[in-house]
């Protein structure tokens, strides 16, 4: 098997509040860290620079000619961390919502079960906007009818463990969305083709002058295109989908 051989993957677009601190708290770990500048403006850009010159070689810096959203800083990064020989990315948002010190937990989990994606289930303090945390959920009831699983307890967090050589197949063959529909729609389609998730609770808090560049009216736009995309994906993969989950009932039937 492959050794395991993680890199923390972190996309950083006008995030310089909270990014030097967790390049820290990242490395006191052990953890590499790969940032993917995604057209920053000058001031947070020059940040990076020097977290860069400071930290290299633990610190790669990619940076992006231009703004290209989230989902495609993230694809650009796992790829560099494939073509580095890495086994293993641990994405992680560069806004401060996400505890940089449970990275070791991830890792833990990522390292026992290697083929699997580690994803984040958020636990909220009373910092959430509630009209985002109910918002939330209608994503999690189509991702839930889209797997016919309640495998992917939460879609959205930007905070998992990737298996790399899955995840890069996964990329050279398919679309997926560039921007904020990219989370939800690289674990459906892992889900598909066969890709166990684990979930793993973490603590999330929204900082109080935190930056959100998630887009009201265009985001949501995006994401329920992508639900309606992966409604019509899952109903001519139907067939092998019941096949898989009636194999799957009966293995563990014959378990107990």
């Amino acid at each position: 098997m492959t050794d395991f051989k993680p890199i923390a993957v972190i996309p950083v677009y006008n995030h310089p509040q909270a990014i030097a601190r967790m390049v820290q708290a990242l490395l006191a770990q052990g953890l590499p860290c790969l940032l993917v500048d995604d057209g920053s403006e000058a001031g947070c850009a020059a940040l990076l620079d020097g977290i860069y010159r400071q930290e290299a070689p633990r610190v790669t810096l990619l940076r992006l000619p231009r703004n290209q959203g989230k989902g495609a800083a993230v694809m650009a990064g796992l790829r560099a961390a494939g073509a580095a020989a890495y086994s293993h990315a641990l994405q992680i948002d560069a806004d401060g919502q996400h505890d940089p010190n449970d990275a070791s937990r991830f890792l833990a989990l990522a390292q026992a079960k290697p083929d699997a994606v580690i994803c984040g289930v958020p636990l909220y303090d009373a910092s959430v906007p509630k009209g985002r945390l109910y918002a939330r959920y209608l994503t999690h009831v189509w991702v839930w009818i889209n797997t016919l699983s309640l495998d992917i307890r939460d879609s959205m967090c930007g905070y998992r463990v990737y298996p790399l050589a899955p995840t890069l197949a996964l990329l050279d063959t398919e679309a997926i969305g560039r921007r904020m529909d990219f989370d939800s729609e690289v674990l459906v389609r892992l889900h598909w083709r066969g890709c166990t998730i684990v979930n793993l609770s973490t603590r999330v808090r929204y900082p109080e002058h935190g930056v959100s560049h998630f887009r009201v009216w265009l985001d949501n736009a995006l994401i329920s295109r992508m639900h309606a995309r992966l409604f019509f994906g899952m109903l001519w993969r139907l067939p092998r989908l019941l096949t898989r989950r009636l194999r799957g009932r009966s293995a563990t039937r014959r378990a107990e």
